[in-house]
């Protein structure tokens, strides 16, 4: 992910090797695990967003989810990165996409439905970003669901005194929306949800699925997943977002067109966003020099 687009920390995190971060943090007793957690966003002018992130940092209930949902995913099943880096990650992309979007017109759905400001807007997109996984801390199955329940006692929790009722309620409610939206079969009813959704695809860059290739598990998936080194958001020529993914072989066309598009197809997002994949090595660049996702 190119650094102009997220918080320096965020940016430096993702330089890491990921298989050995991540596993690292899974043989950490969960107190050790916990003091090594902070989210940083760049919050802006937004204080409402300042005073949740502050909170969020200071909770550790949601980091020990964030903790056991990461040793589920990487210590027993050996999957994809769920720690709080992948939080911190996509909670940064979508607040991208979010800015992104609204700098170009696109007036999120909380705005447009509820009157509420901009500001809100980006607390209903961190906060789905910070829990959409959360569910992971009791099975990977069904972990969308799982994280609805624990995410609406939490977030009242973490917003009191930000918002009275009923504005509580609606920041909750479509909070929990774009929680379920981000699953497979997910329906985002807003380009919030939509958001949060895609977010969480373009977690990839820098080897950040590369968990199974590292294991040994060699297939389309973990060979795709090795196959992206670096994401881009910047202004579209056409459209307001410009998606730009580099790779280092064809196999991460998988990533692209099969991942990637599934999250986009349905969530909102169509109109205003254009995926542009490059494979930079020479040998590539014979068969595969550029490829542009249909949406």
């Amino acid at each position: 992910m190119d650094d102009a687009n997220l918080d320096e920390e965020t940016a430096d995190r993702i330089e890491q090797p990921v298989d050995a971060e991540a596993e690292h943090e899974t043989r950490l007793t969960p107190a050790e695990a916990v003091a090594r957690m902070k989210i940083n966003v760049p919050v802006r002018g937004n204080r409402k967003l300042r005073t949740l992130i502050e909170r969020v940092n200071a909770d550790n209930q949601l980091k020990g989810w964030w903790h056991v949902s990461n040793v589920n995913a990487v210590a027993r099943m050996e999957i994809n990165d769920h720690s709080w880096v992948h939080i911190q990650i996509v909670t940064n992309i979508a607040l991208k996409l979010l800015r992104q979007l609204t700098k170009h017109g696109v007036e999120p759905g909380l705005v447009r439905d509820f009157g509420l400001e901009q500001d809100d807007a980006e607390i209903v997109v961190v906060l789905a970003a910070l829990f959409h996984c959360v569910g992971m801390s009791i099975h990977r199955h069904g972990h969308e669901d799982f994280s609805l329940f624990l995410a609406g006692p939490k977030m009242r929790e973490l917003l009191d005194g930000v918002y009275d009722e009923p504005d509580l309620t609606v920041i909750v409610s479509e909070v929990l929306q774009a929680i379920i939206s981000h699953r497979a079969d997910g329906e985002p009813l807003t380009v919030d949800a939509g958001i949060v959704r895609v977010a969480d695809a373009l977690d990839m860059a820098k080897g950040r699925s590369r968990i199974p290739f590292e294991k040994g598990s060699v297939s389309m998936h973990s060979l795709s997943a090795a196959a992206i080194d670096d994401v881009t958001i910047s202004d579209g020529e056409e459209r307001p977002i410009l998606i730009e993914i580099r790779m280092n072989n064809s196999s991460g066309l998988y990533q692209v067109d099969n991942l990637l598009k599934a999250k986009l197809r349905g969530s909102g997002l169509e109109p205003y966003v254009e995926v542009v994949a490059h494979i930079d090595t020479e040998t590539e660049q014979r068969l595969v020099p550029i490829y542009r996702l249909e949406i």
